[in-house]
């Protein structure tokens, strides 16, 4: 039976696989952009698909040995994951607000998170 610790230590696993995997994507993009003549107009794109693939890695991860609530477990990694994006980015941007894109990002989060719960807790 899950317990709420252990759903609070899936989301904060899935968190953290999460913030690890973009971090190593965003690390081999920035060395592509550095060593190679990829335009700069691309950043926000791969960046966007950057966080959603994150997001359905952890939250996949995250409820790997869970039975049930892939859904609720999923959003809560997918809504933890994007907040911390959206506050360390605003704070290194010293632009700290929301606006109708950073809602577009927590939602889309949120649904990706959904997405990984239930691929996650359908593994074998």
């Amino acid at each position: 039976m899950e317990t709420k610790s252990n759903s609070i230590n899936n989301i904060m696993k899935g968190v953290g696989i999460s913030l690890v995997s973009t971090t190593a994507f965003l690390l081999i993009f920035s060395a592509m952009l550095a060593y190679t003549n990829i335009s700069e107009q691309v950043i926000k794109p791969v960046v966007i698909v950057v966080l959603a693939i994150s997001v359905l890695i952890g939250s996949s991860i995250g409820n790997n040995k869970i039975k049930k609530n892939g859904l609720i477990n999923g959003a809560f990694i997918g809504f933890t994951y994007m907040i911390i994006i959206h506050l360390v980015s605003s704070i290194l941007n010293s632009d700290f607000g929301l606006n109708l894109y950073s809602v577009i990002f927590i939602i889309s989060g949120v649904l990706f998170g959904i997405v990984g719960g239930i691929i996650g807790i359908n593994k074998k």
